[in-house]
């Protein structure tokens, strides 16, 4: 049996996605360009990482923590996800009451999934979590969660969550 490769349509290819980078290509995709009056900026790819490790370090410090306490809710680290004292109040206030309305055992979820991230438009982007923990209601052994959406906005160089107003 032999193999026929087919070389032109793949060097074809390959010539197309290479010239799509390149700026004299007439249907070079330039992309969308943030808009500076709102400070939104423009991300490369070192900011999709910077955004990737920011994102899973925030909801791996969530984990396993009891989101009802006074400790969790002056935690510094977890202040540092948000621009103003304002803000994390009411992402705190908003991830309490939907644990609490899930009826999460002692409020501590067990497990955060982070299930998605996607790009909405340059600087913004949002992350789909499913936070796990044990059910706390009497006599029904097992687990409970509850899903968020939470969106996120590179201002000044730092990814920044914005939470949902109340």
């Amino acid at each position: 049996m032999r193999v026929r490769v087919v070389w032109a349509p793949l060097a074809l290819l390959v010539a197309a996605q290479t010239g799509c980078a390149w700026s004299w290509w007439p249907w070079a995709d330039r992309g969308p360009w943030g808009d500076p009056e709102f400070g939104v900026e423009v991300v490369t790819f070192d900011g999709v990482t910077e955004f990737h490790d920011r994102a899973l370090a925030f909801y791996e410090r969530l984990s396993h923590r009891r989101v009802n306490t006074y400790a969790t809710y002056q935690d510094q680290v977890l202040r540092e996800y948000f621009e103003t004292p304002e803000a994390f109040d009411d992402y705190y206030a908003s991830l309490a009451a939907s644990l609490d309305a899930a009826v999460f055992e002692q409020n501590r979820p067990i497990g955060v999934e982070v299930a998605e991230f996607y790009f909405e438009a340059p600087g913004e982007a949002t992350v789909k979590v499913r936070f796990v923990g044990r059910d706390g209601m009497p006599l029904r052994p097992g687990k409970t969660h509850t899903r968020r959406e939470d969106r996120w906005e590179r201002r000044s160089g730092r990814w920044w969550i914005v939470p949902a107003n109340l």
